[in-house]
Order: structure tokens, then sequence, then C-alpha cells
């Protein structure tokens, strides 16, 4: 046995009771939520001990703990006549370990800490140099419900929560496989977030794997406090208006995510499922896609194609027909517009660009507000705002209707970031169009173009199966859903040198 009179080491768990027990009360000064529990055990309850935990963290009955510890002792005490010291307790425990629950013997003072941190009940024997920690979180979370951002009409209705181990056994139900990897680490020096990635092995590319791994290294020392704060680290340009990776709730479409060889990743306190990397494709698909028959999900996506289009061309190509190329609308079409506009005192321009900043305004009230009145203030403000602007010849009506029409198109695509993007890069093609015309949106679609080609997520092109052109992947779950008897297939097995 350890020399009692030794100095307390920073790091190491001391020997002496009363040195933990003030280490413990300083770092956890004003905390109300401590709870320090002294016992004594031995056969003339001699030798002392306490267990310490935080009554918010965790669930409650932590004397069962010590009493289901000690019970462990049993055979030792037979052996001894019922006399129990602090040496025949470290040995013990130092060479049997612990059965009655599934706890970890630690000598380290700051790892102990951090298990109080984490919702763990931590015991110190007077007399040893180690304590026993049981991890036994008992923060209340909601239970698995249906999804808020990803509702369907058929398939599974469960959705990810805020309790890690959780989500991490929802997929693990629907993906029984020892290929299903997950890896973990903590990040953060205050916040001590737990971060779990997944990937499905044999199916995900070494390279992809090795690219993620290196970039989500960086992060260990950051405060993560959700799954979003991922997103700029795993980007690979950090300023483009397209969003790189995927964000779902539902375990379901994480699980064909990694089917597809993508990587996943959960943060502790957040039900998001960051999916990586994300596709221009991918944006266009929707899990219920493959729960219809094939005819109506492929005509859904064709929908979500033109959705796309209209989201992002209708204003500006409004703007460039009406001001620069008046001879390409038809004469009737172009009479009724001049009659709406006749005592309009706007450009087309800053008429879409007031009517634009209108609906944002009304787009963004309606999140903020308590879900209740967000959709009835969003539905109510829009009919009002629209019909004032028209009466009071701030707008015409087919302008109310061109921006009404591209919101709603936004609203289609599955993907809410994807619809982000299109508002970012609407405003940039309205002015070309207001000064260029027809001309200036070829430039802005050509810049779009390009910026695209170049655009790489963790070493894939982001325009993967349209450039290069693969027409075997565009027909089959792009364009068109192929039917699913083609599309279930288990992915390739990797061989474990590659």
């Amino acid at each position: 046995m350890e020399d009692r009179n030794l100095p307390v080491t920073s790091d190491l768990v001391s020997i002496r009771l009363t040195d933990n027990r003030q280490r413990i009360e300083e770092l956890f000064q004003h905390c109300h939520d401590l709870k320090l529990q002294p016992w004594n055990y031995g056969s003339g309850l001699e030798h002392s001990a306490f267990s310490v935990y935080l009554d918010t963290l965790t669930d409650s009955g932590q004397e069962s703990y010590m009493k289901a510890t000690f019970r462990d002792l049993s055979p030792l005490l037979a052996g001894l006549d019922a006399r129990l010291t602090p040496e025949e307790v470290s040995r013990y425990f130092e060479g049997r370990g612990i059965t009655t629950h599934p706890p970890s013997v630690l000598n380290s003072f700051e790892r102990a800490v951090k298990q109080i941190l984490r919702g763990g009940i931590v015991i110190f024997i007077d007399g040893w140099d180690h304590v026993i920690c049981y991890e036994m979180p008992g923060i209340q979370t909601r239970a698995v419900s249906e999804p808020v951002t990803e509702s369907v009409v058929f398939g599974p209705h469960n959705s990810t929560i805020e309790d890690l181990h959780t989500n991490i056994g929802l997929l693990r139900n629907l993906l029984r496989t020892t290929r299903l990897k997950f890896e973990s680490f903590y990040s953060g020096a205050e916040s001590d977030r737990q971060i779990v990635y997944g990937y499905l092995e044999g199916a995900v590319d070494p390279q992809t794997l090795a690219d993620f791994k290196t970039k989500i290294s960086r992060i260990d020392k950051l405060e993560i406090l959700d799954t979003s704060y991922l997103e700029e680290w795993l980007e690979e340009s950090t300023f483009s208006p397209f969003p790189q990776v995927r964000y779902t709730e539902r375990p379901d479409v994480a699980n064909a995510a990694l089917l597809e060889g993508k990587i996943i990743v959960l943060v502790q306190g957040t039900p998001s499922i960051l999916i990586c990397p994300g596709l221009f494709v991918e944006f266009f698909t929707a899990s219920e896609d493959y729960y219809q028959r094939t005819i109506y999900a492929s005509l859904v996506r064709w929908l979500r194609i033109a959705a796309f289009v209209i989201a992002l061309t209708l204003p500006s190509l409004y703007i460039a027909l009406s001001t620069f190329h008046p001879e390409l609308i038809p004469t009737v079409l172009l009479l009724a517009i001049l009659d709406t506009r006749e005592k309009i005192p706007f450009p087309a321009f800053v008429e879409a660009l007031i009517m634009e900043f209108f609906f944002e305004l009304l787009r963004e009230a309606g999140i903020r507000l308590p879900r209740p009145i967000g959709s009835a203030v969003s539905i109510v403000g829009a009919l009002v705002v629209g019909q004032a602007a028209i009466q009071a010849k701030i707008s015409s009506p087919i302008m109310v209707i061109v921006v009404a029409l591209t919101g709603i198109a936004s609203f289609a695509l599955p993907q809410y970031n994807l619809g982000i993007a299109l508002r970012i890069l609407r405003f940039p093609l309205m002015l070309l169009a207001a000064t260029l015309g027809g001309f200036g949106l070829m430039i802005g679609y050509f810049w779009i173009l390009l910026h695209v080609s170049k655009l790489r997520v963790l070493g894939v092109p982001y325009l993967s199966s349209l450039m290069p052109l693969q027409p075997g992947q565009l027909v089959r779950d792009f364009i068109f859903r192929a039917p699913v008897k083609l599309l279930m297939r288990s992915p390739r097995k990797r061989p474990y040198h590659e």
C-alpha cells in the first residue's frame, strides 16, 4: 500500500479521502445540485467512503449502487471473517473488477470529475487511490415521436430525439450488421459534448472516410452545441450558397444514406443527423419516394425539378422579359401585363425587390412566432400585404403572382437548406436581369454552373451523376425513380486491404 503522507498529484486520485472530498467541494463550489453522501464500512464501521453525483443529471437510487458495490465483496467478507479493510477492498477490486453493474475503475481525478458532469455516480474509498464510476444519466428526454420536418404518409413515423444512445439504437435496429461502425469522441473544454460518426464498412469510400476523419479531428477543442456547427468544418467551400451536407431526423433516411456509402454524424443533445457528403442530385430525393409506386414517385421528382427552376429563375426571368425583351411575350399576355403596370411608379426590378422583401419578412415571422399563430400570421399577412400592395399601386397583380409562385416552389423542395440557397441566388440574378436582360441571365447561369462544376465535397464532385454524365444513374434514381426491385441490393463489400 502507498504511503498516505505522499503529496497529492494534480491529476491522480489521492489516497486520503479528506483530500479528495476537499477537491470535490472546491471544484463544485456554489453548485447546489452536488450531492455528497458519506459511508462507513467494516466490522466496526471504522472505514470511510463517500459517493458524489449531481442530482440534476443522475437518476435516483444512488444508495443502491453503494450497497451493490459492497455486495460484490461478499466472497471476500466470508474469507476474512467479516474483517474488511481498505487494503483488501483495493486489492479485490483491482484484481477482479466489479460485476453487479457496468462501472469503471479510474485513478484519474480529472476523468472522475468528467464522469460526475456526464451524469455518473463516483465512489471514493479511503485508503485507495482509485474511484468506482457508474454511468447513470437521468436527464429526461422526449419520447420517440413523428418527425416534425420530414412528415410522410407512408413509411416509418419515428424520429430521432435529443438522446444520443437512443438515436444510435434506432439506427442499429434498422441496420443489424457488424459492418455498421460508430466512433465517438468528446469536444469542448466546457460543454464536453459527445460526438459520434458512423459509416458502413465496405460501402463507404476509404478516401472519403480518410478526408472526413482529417477534418473532424480538428474540432476536439471547440464547443460544439449542435450538429449544424460541424457543417462549415466539413464543407470545401465555406462561402458557397449551395449546401454540401444533408440533415435528417428520420432513422430510415440515415440508414439508406449509410447503405449508399455516406457518413453520418450525431451530437448529444440534438436530434438532427448530418449526412455527408451531400451531392446536388440527392437534394431532390425524399424518403417517401421509396414508399410510393414508381410512376407517382417519378412524377414528384419532375415536379421538384420544375420547382427548383421556378424558385431560382422566375422573378429574374419576368424582369428580363418585361424590361428588355417584351417581344418574346405573347401579345395578349403583354397587353395584360402593361394594363396592370400602368400606374406602378417603380420599374420591374424595384417592384420585385419590394415584394420579395415583404415575402421574406413574412416567412421569417412565421418561423419565429409560436406554432399555433405562426401559420395564421403568414397566410393572413401574405393576403393582406399582397392585396394592399396592389390597391396602393406599389405592385402589380402579376408581380404578386410571380413572387408567390417563387416562394411556393422553394417550399416544394424536400431539403430546406437547398431552398435557402435559391433564396440567396435569386437576388443576384434579379440584378443581372435588370441591368443586362437575357444576356445577364446567361452570365448568372454560367457562373452558377461553373461554380457547382468545380465544387467538391470530401473529394467527391458535387455534380456526381450529372458531370461526368451517367445516364443510367440519372434514369435510375434522379429524373426517374426506378422500381424498388431494381434498387434493393446490398452495397458491395470492399476487401479489407483496400
